[in-house]
């Protein structure tokens, strides 16, 4: 994990990514900017700065959006499907991951948040 990384959590008892064999695990991603704040306004561009921020912690990991096999993703209004649909269909690639979407409150000020797991087949598996 990048410590001195602007999308880093500070505070807060979590890895960012973590290894299990093969799978990167990637911790919730928030519509954080680099350098500080959140990305606020329509529900399309939270949703296009949090694949932002989670392509980066793959790239971290020398890994892409294609790795990913499955996401969860929280919104905080049923009403923000269609547009998150729009932008995820546009971020990930075919064949898309496997998606729990949920709808609840955030403990950021935010709409979204997306956590992934990713699969590395040149990975070997932990013993």
């Amino acid at each position: 994990m990048a410590e001195n990384s602007n999308l880093a959590p500070r505070k807060v008892p979590l890895s960012r990514a973590r290894w299990a064999g093969s799978l990167l695990f990637i911790s919730g991603q928030l519509p954080r900017i680099p350098g500080g704040g959140m990305r606020d306004g329509p529900i399309e561009g939270q949703t296009e700065q949090a694949i932002a921020n989670l392509r980066t912690v793959l790239g971290e990991h020398g890994l892409g959006l294609e790795h990913v096999v499955k996401t969860t993703v929280w919104l905080t209004s049923a009403e923000h499907l269609d547009g998150m649909n729009k932008v995820y269909t546009d971020g990930f690639p075919e064949p898309y991951p496997t998606r729990s979407t949920v709808v609840s409150g955030l403990v950021a000020p935010a709409d979204i948040e997306i956590e992934a797991v990713a699969y590395d087949p040149q990975r070997s598996p932990s013993s």
